[in-house]
């Protein structure tokens, strides 16, 4: 796996995205502390989407979660492309992550030992997780990011990461569990024991009081 994780680092620098040298002390004008957060943690998890979606195409069992892993690879590929050469231009290639975070290191170390259902399982759940964050990430930079060209970024990337979301959902069997308004309860349906006024009054049954009883005959 770091042989691998090192061909896709080469593969970038080879790609003409190696970091753009700047001077010492020197700040990207509009860039904020916000931004900067952003470009190292969106492009260590772009990176790790990446290589451990490379590893399932070779240790996956199911079919369905092959072609999961094969659409993060292009997709992720595509968009880290575009953050790597978007970084370069406004020299921010200092903030860009070395490598994928540590937690993704040692996941990918445990993946590796992992086969057919057991690692679509943990693979598949890692990615419903790591979505998530993701669309996290990218919504904070669009609506509070303080530079104009990575918010157009984030929001330009955020329906394909709500797209990458529900299909890794639906692939690792796991419901959206968003409390989202979802507006007002539907009201029971009718048991029968709605109230239907009175009750009924008991039939006549030929014992009401019609007056003394007739006396004995002398």
């Amino acid at each position: 796996m770091r042989k691998m994780f090192s061909l896709v680092l080469g593969a970038a620098v080879l790609a003409g995205f190696a970091p753009v040298a700047r001077g010492q002390g020197e700040k990207p004008a509009g860039a904020g502390e916000m931004d900067h957060r952003f470009v190292f943690e969106a492009s260590g998890s772009g990176l790790a989407e990446v290589n451990l979606s490379r590893l399932a195409l070779t240790n996956a069992m199911r079919k369905e979660v092959r072609d999961f892993a094969q659409h993060m690879v292009d997709d992720h590929t595509k968009a880290n492309t575009e953050l790597l050469a978007l970084t370069n231009k406004k020299g921010l290639s200092g903030s860009v992550a070395p490598a994928m975070p540590a937690t993704h290191r040692a996941l990918s170390e445990r993946l590796s030992n992992l086969r057919g259902d057991d690692f679509d399982r943990a693979y598949m759940q890692q990615m419903v997780k790591d979505h998530e964050d993701a669309v996290k990430l990218f919504e904070t930079e669009a609506n509070s990011g303080q530079d104009a060209d990575l918010k157009a970024l984030a929001k330009k990337t955020l329906p394909t990461l709500h797209m990458h979301l529900d299909m890794a959902r639906k692939v690792a069997g796991v419901k959206d569990t968003g409390t989202k308004d979802k507006g007002p309860a539907p009201k029971d349906k009718d048991t029968g024991t709605k109230d239907k006024g009175p009750a009924p009054k008991d039939r006549d049954t030929g014992t009401k009081d019609k007056g003394p009883a007739p006396k004995d005959k002398p």
